[in-house]
Parts: structure tokens; C-alpha cells; sequence
């Protein structure tokens, strides 16, 4: 029979409470505007940080508070490339050093060369000619 009872309504949709005898937060509207000309007001506590930037209802792009201050610039860290990182683990001396070294073994000849396990495709089987 209890089960009965509860079909059909929506619980967790509708609340059944009513607002009379309660006393809400004080509240201010705060007034927002978006680069499409849309302005519209939200509701905050007194006691809220009001945000600089806040979503339009209309379009979804970013509204800034109507006579407020603008958001705050973020400083934002500039792209590491390979010579950033190369350059913090050794001295320019150290890496003419290296450079110089790997050219001499180049210039020499005497590098050998192995083949790259992927070009050896029979096993090492291959007979020279």
C-alpha cells in the first residue's frame, strides 16, 4: 500500500516545503555585462566575494561585473623548450666540450655502427655477399 502512495510524485524534483517563517540571508544583486551587450543582475550574500567574471545567462560567454574592478591578470609561465631544459643541466662550455668530443669520433671513423634491431628483420640470418 506504501508503495502505492509515493507513485507518481516527484521527490526528488519538488519539495513540499514552503518558505514562510523563514528568514533568508540578507541579500544584494550584483549586475553583470557581456561583450554581446546582454546585462543581467545576480542574487549574493552580503557577506559573498563577488566575482569579477561570471557566465551570461543569455549566451554563455564570460560577463564582467558592471562598475567593478576587471579580473586579475594571471602570469603565465613561457613555454620550456629543449635548449631551456639542456641549458639547465650544463654550461655552454660543457656542451661545446661534448660537441666537439662526438665530432672527433665522426671525423675518425672509427664509430661503429650497429644495425637497428628493427632493420633486422630475419634474425640476424642475413648472409653478406
Amino acid at each position: 500500500m506504501s508503495e502505492r502512495a509515493l507513485r507518481g510524485t516527484r521527490l526528488v524534483v519538488t519539495s513540499y516545503e514552503t518558505d514562510r517563517g523563514i528568514d533568508l540571508a540578507p541579500r544584494q544583486a550584483v549586475e553583470y555585462a557581456c561583450q554581446n551587450g546582454h546585462r543581467f543582475e545576480m542574487p549574493f550574500s552580503v557577506e559573498a566575494e563577488i566575482p569579477t567574471e561570471w557566465e551570461c545567462k543569455v549566451c554563455g560567454a564570460q560577463a564582467l561585473l558592471v562598475d567593478g574592478e576587471g579580473p586579475e591578470e594571471k602570469k603565465g609561465k613561457p613555454a620550456r623548450t629543449h635548449w631551456d631544459m639542456l641549458m639547465e643541466r650544463r654550461t655552454r662550455e660543457e656542451l661545446e666540450e661534448v660537441l666537439e668530443e662526438r665530432l672527433a669520433v665522426l671525423r675518425s671513423g672509427t664509430m661503429n655502427i650497429a644495425v637497428h634491431p628493427r632493420d633486422d628483420s630475419d634474425g640476424g640470418k642475413r648472409k653478406s655477399a
